[in-house]
């Protein structure tokens, strides 16, 4: 008996603990059979169990949900401006946007209170797109490795660097690279710690700097040694006219 009461105090105090949450689940249902009808100031007959079969009609929680609207907070690279009306999927708006601050909801009230037009046209932004700013960023911290032969006579052309950003990553075509103002020669080791930089443009209109430095290539014992982190320390310019451009650029942490 002392035993039965120990376990049946275990499961009151462990249910205390439960947490009970509310959940927005609706389900629409229609009756199998139909009751039926009573006389008016009739007594009801009495239900069967037939009567409590139900047919699903509608589950609220697989019905796709639309879209919401929301007023950004402040300027969203890649995104908007502060003021901009977006529609968004409901996870897109509550786990990037809401939570974070970034946004609230475009409801009347809010609407009125930062005197937002959903009407009113956009201001144009100066940039071609809205990922030009997030592209230029990604371009400037970048080091540029072009790797070259040590031991075969070459020439640096745009299809080394188109190449070498295909490598890291970024699809670029070749006229919209600038190359250096001097001819690159090699094999000559004294590029190696030396670097330089290449003009990007984007959508034929914003341009970009993108620091770039020489590797020598080859197998076997004439391979060079592997430094690490070797992009993350600065290197002598190679065309002195491009050290304030170089000075500017951030080197990646």
């Amino acid at each position: 008996m002392l035993g039965l009461r120990s376990t049946l105090n275990k499961l009151c105090v462990a249910g205390s603990s439960v947490v009970c949450q509310q959940t927005r689940n609706t389900f629409i249902l229609k009756r199998k059979w139909h009751p039926p009808l009573h006389k008016k100031n009739g007594r009801p007959s009495k239900l069967r169990a037939r009567h409590f079969v139900y047919d699903l009609v509608e589950d609220t929680n697989l019905a796709k949900q639309s879209d919401i609207k929301i007023i950004l907070n402040q300027f969203v690279d890649g995104v908007g401006n502060a003021g901009d009306v977006l529609s968004l999927r409901p996870v897109n708006a509550y786990k990037n946007f809401l939570m974070p601050g970034l946004a609230i909801y475009a409801s009347p009230e809010n609407l009125a209170k930062h005197k937002i037009d959903e009407n009113k046209p956009k201001v144009e932004s100066n940039y071609s797109s809205p990922y030009v700013q997030r592209t230029l960023g990604c371009l400037s911290r970048l080091v540029l490795q072009i790797t070259m032969s040590k031991t075969q006579p070459w020439t640096l052309e745009p299809w080394h660097v188109r190449t070498s950003f295909r490598k890291a990553g970024f699809v670029v075509p070749e006229h919209a690279i600038t190359m250096p103002p001097v001819t690159i020669k090699g094999p000559d080791l004294t590029l190696q710690d030396k670097e330089f930089t290449v003009t990007i443009k984007v959508n034929n209109k914003e341009e970009v700097a993108v620091r770039c430095r020489i590797h020598h290539w080859a197998t076997g014992l004439e391979r060079l040694p592997w430094v690490p982190f070797h992009w993350k320390e600065p290197k002598e310019p190679l065309i002195a006219e491009q050290a304030p451009i170089l000075e500017s650029l951030p080197l990646p942490k």
